[in-house]
Formats: C-alpha cells, structure tokens, sequence
C-alpha cells in the first residue's frame, strides 16, 4: 500500500479560518478593538510564528488588559477548538484509503493542541496514524519526520508522495527524498520557486487527494496485470 503523507493546518483543515474566528471572539470578549484583527493574523502567520513569540506580541499590545493565563488558553485552545474537516476532504480522504493508500498526517506543532484537531474532526478515525514534530523532535522539511511518518506504519518511502501547502515545509521535505512525489495545495497561490517545483498542483486538498488517489490506483491495477513495480516517478513540472 503506497505511502501517503498528509499536512494538517491549512491543507486537511483550514486553520487559518478556525483562527481568525477564535480571534475575533477573542477581542470581543475581552473588549479589544475589531481592528487588530488584521493585527493578529499577521502576528501569527498561519501559525508559523512560535507561540512564545506570539504571546509575547500580545503581552506587549495589550499589557496588563488580558491575563497571561487568557492569552495562553486562546493561543492554546482557540484554533483547535474551532476546525472543522470539510466534507469534500472527507470523502477525498476516505477515497485515498479506499484506493488503497497508508495516510498519515505529517504535521509541526505541538501534541496537544494538534492531536485535539485530529480527534476532534474526526481524522483519527479515517487515517491509518500521524506524526507530530514535538512527538519526534524534529520538524518539516527535515527527511526525519517523513522516516518516522513511515515507520509509524511500517511502509516503504519508496513511491510515497506528499500533500501539503507549504512549499518549503511540504514540498520542500518530499524534494528532500529520493523518489518521493508532491502535490501542493495552492488555495489559488502561483507557484513562484525556480529552484524546483512539485510533480502536482492543486487548488485545494479534495482535489489533491483525488489526484494521488486516482494514480495510485491505476498504479496497483497496472501491478496485478502484471506490470513492473519500478516505475519511476512522475516528472516534476507545471500542471
């Protein structure tokens, strides 16, 4: 069963939304003004800012107006409570599995609040398991994730492929593997790296599973026909 490894935030689940809503209940109830919404987000980017980082940026804003203890539960809990698997993703995901794929979700962040969108959308019961950074010690790009990924299920990286939508996390770990595919998640975004690209562009991830899933499974029925199991990789290039 071919390997599938799958980012979370912003590709199985828009994270991004879940914080901008956790954001704005979160001025509104601490009677912050409705415009430092933009400020937050772009604090935070996507979540790529470190928490202590981004703590500390409201601490300064706000200083003695929100406890610390507040700060932290929003930053903790905020996101995490509010994301939700879209229904096209879904179906997408259970195809993938159905087609025959092992799908894990290779994710950066912390356990807890990771593991909570994982369990609370209903992933833990349609993937076969996942890998958070803090758990392993080391984050994408680095190839370590996407072995430990592998190992969690006992597969093979050879023919696996990577979802994701980071060009430098997701796409940039499965460049970092030898004979490993790549679809990014553009959400409508240009690809813009002249160093290197993924073998697959789509929009959103329904339609990247859809595309991993559909290949995969002309993969194992060209196998039981009888065909060579070394087939190379796809070429990398525009879609």
């Amino acid at each position: 069963m071919p390997l599938l490894m799958i980012d979370l935030d912003n590709t199985l689940v828009d994270r991004d939304a879940a914080f901008r809503e956790a954001a704005s209940v979160f001025l509104g109830e601490n009677a912050l003004p409705g415009d430092d919404l933009a400020w937050l987000m772009s604090v935070d980017a996507s979540g790529y800012t470190p928490r202590e980082d981004v703590a500390r940026a409201m601490a300064e804003r706000y200083g003695g107006a929100v406890s610390g203890a507040t700060v932290r539960d929003f930053l903790d809990r905020g996101a995490a409570d509010r994301v939700v698997l879209a229904a096209a993703t879904r179906d997408a995901l259970g195809a993938a599995v159905g087609a025959g794929c092992t799908c894990v979700i290779v994710t950066n962040g912390r356990v807890v609040q990771q593991e909570a969108k994982i369990r609370g959308t209903g992933l833990d019961g349609i993937v076969h398991g996942w890998v958070i950074s803090e758990a392993v010690g080391c984050k994408k790009p680095a190839p370590e994730i996407f072995r430990a990924a592998a190992a969690s299920v006992g597969a093979s990286l050879r023919g696996a492929w990577v979802i994701g939508d980071s060009a430098h996390a997701d796409i940039g770990g499965a460049r970092g593997l030898d004979g490993v595919r790549s679809v990014w998640v553009s959400g409508g975004r240009p690809w813009t790296d002249g160093t290197f690209r993924p073998t697959h562009i789509t929009d959103d991830a329904a339609s990247a599973l859809a595309h991993v899933g559909a290949h995969v499974g002309e993969q194992l029925g060209e196998h039981v026909g009888g065909a060579r199991d070394d087939v190379a990789p796809d070429a990398p290039g525009p879609t």
